[in-house]
């Protein structure tokens, strides 16, 4: 499920607080922050699975409340159970894999009652909600595109789902939109039959060491890449001293990148640096990033080192 983009973005934020922090911070302990993080994203993808189940029960013990009510309305008595008979939801109930994950990682939704609450009258008052409720009986694909679609278009774009997720966890400002894409992916596999098991933390043994690496031999060469850094920033416009710190932080890791992953081509390297640059550093460390990126590239080339 953490895909290459979300590992870059999460070993150059590592690495900027390791940097910044090594008179407190050992490289174990940034090292085991790094990994900390990768798991918490992980974690993050149970959290959002689990939801559609919390949500499902909330509604299930709001309809059993009003029953029970001192005068209950025919509506009350009677109500239209389709919501919490979603046969997507059973599947979900029944996932082996989803209920180990959720107790050993003590995966819950418990201490947040208020933005269960509030997200749930968000559904029951949307078109979608509305428009799923008024037809008599559904097949199991739009039971699951029930959900998909309410949390692609109720919950994921919802303030206060980031509010809730940032008091659970200070490393997922930055990956509800690369685990809620996978979520969403997982329920499409599902309702298309084309399903064999919840996603893995990492896509395969290559991308997990991709991750360490990444991380550990930007920290370990910081001193050789930055006098590779040095060598090629413009001294008429640029004093390296006087870089934005995240973006020669963001250099260590492309240049890591380049030498040590030759699965990844040059320009996919280049433009993926720059986008993070775009996203985490100042208004012109993009194209500051690809003005020192491309001549190092081409000093690599020519020692010999850089053979993708």
């Amino acid at each position: 499920m953490i895909n290459r983009i979300l590992i870059r973005v999460k070993a150059v934020q590592m690495v900027y607080s390791y940097l910044i922090s090594q008179s407190v911070k050992t490289l174990d302990n940034a090292k085991k922050e790094y990994e900390t993080s990768l798991d918490k994203a992980y974690e993050l993808y149970y959290y959002l699975l689990s939801l559609p189940v919390e949500l499902t029960a909330l509604q299930e013990k709001r309809l059993e409340i009003a029953k029970n009510k001192y005068l209950p309305t025919k509506e009350d008595l009677f109500p239209n159970t389709k919501f919490i008979d979603n046969s997507f939801i059973k599947t979900l109930q029944s996932c082996v894999q989803l209920q180990e994950f959720v107790k050993e990682h003590n995966v819950s939704w418990k201490d947040s009652e208020v933005y269960l609450r509030l997200i749930l009258d968000k559904i029951l008052q949307s078109d979608i909600y509305s428009e799923y409720m008024s037809k008599e009986n559904s097949t199991f694909e739009e039971d699951a595109e029930l959900w998909r679609q309410i949390l692609k278009k109720v919950v994921l774009p919802d303030d206060d789902l980031a509010e809730a997720l940032e008091a659970k966890s200070v490393y997922w400002n930055d990956d509800l939109n690369t685990a809620g894409t996978f979520v969403l992916k997982t329920i499409k596999r599902i309702e298309q039959g084309d399903y064999d098991g919840l996603l893995p933390k990492f896509k395969d043994e290559e991308d997990r060491k991709y991750a360490d690496i990444l991380f550990s031999l930007s920290v370990e060469n910081k001193d050789e890449y930055m006098q590779l850094i040095d060598k090629f920033v413009q001294k008429d416009l640029w004093e390296t001293d006087r870089l934005a710190f995240m973006d020669v932080v963001i250099l260590l890791v492309a240049i890591t990148e380049l030498l040590y992953v030759p699965s990844v081509p040059i320009v996919v390297t280049i433009n993926e640096y720059v986008e993070i640059a775009k996203d985490y550093s100042t208004a012109k460390s993009g194209q500051f990033i690809n003005g020192i990126l491309i001549p190092i590239i081409n000093y690599l080339k020519s020692e010999g080192r850089l053979l993708k």
